[in-house]
């Protein structure tokens, strides 16, 4: 799934490839132009994205997670431990919990698996980035994203996303604006492996995708 440009209070610094072979040679050059040759802590090294700002100055700061908000891996996740975590790290100040799971479809037995690739720091700041703006635009007592990579099969879990809340509103609120990001402009690209044995290309977000998303600007 290319990543989009983000417009209008999720925009970010610059435009990213539409290929993980030329976000590559952006991480290159990042290395290039870091005073130690190195991506030691590539989500420093990666350009900031814009979050909107509250709209009063008054406004309190939304409450830092009590647990890392964003994974990134290859291995399946467990939907109900990851639910019993967030549960017990929001004990008493949750009244709802959210939970949406994305799993790769077969499409009709033509698909044999799912191949999703990222850029390790880049991937996890942009996300970790728009989970920021959703804890400042609702009153959440929790958030959790998990993204798998590497080949996923069909009937396997591919995302996670949990909101927690003392209401339910803002919990499926800020777990479908999370979902839409995810689904049109985080940095992954997703390429078909059929069951005949060939590779598509690369999978470009649709445009009911798109639609959605704009919704949140």
């Amino acid at each position: 799934m290319p990543y989009r440009r983000m417009r209008a209070g999720v925009e970010s610094s610059h435009a990213y490839a539409r290929s993980p072979e030329v976000v590559t040679r952006l991480a290159a050059a990042l290395i290039r132009g870091s005073p130690s040759g190195s991506l030691e802590n590539p989500v420093s090294a990666v350009p900031e994205a814009s979050v909107p700002e509250a709209t009063s100055p008054e406004a309190p700061a939304p409450e830092a997670p009590a647990h890392d908000p964003v994974s990134i891996q290859a291995e399946p996740f467990d939907v109900a431990a990851e639910i019993a975590r967030l549960s017990a790290a929001t004990a008493g100040r949750a009244g709802a919990v959210v939970t949406f799971t994305g799993l790769c479809r077969d499409e009709g037995g033509r698909l044999a698996g799912l191949e999703l690739e990222h850029y390790p720091g880049m991937a996890e700041a942009e996300i970790g980035r728009v989970v920021a703006q959703a804890l400042a635009r609702w009153p959440l007592a929790g958030v959790r994203v998990v993204h798998r990579h590497g080949l996923v099969a069909p009937g396997d879990g591919i995302v996670l996303v949990l909101t927690a809340s003392a209401h339910r509103t803002a919990a499926f609120e800020a777990a479908s604006f999370l979902m839409d990001y995810l689904k049109t402009r985080a940095p992954f690209w997703k390429r078909e492996h059929r069951a005949d044995g060939s590779t598509g290309g690369w999978v470009e977000a649709t445009q009911a995708d798109d639609a959605a998303a704009e919704r949140w600007i």
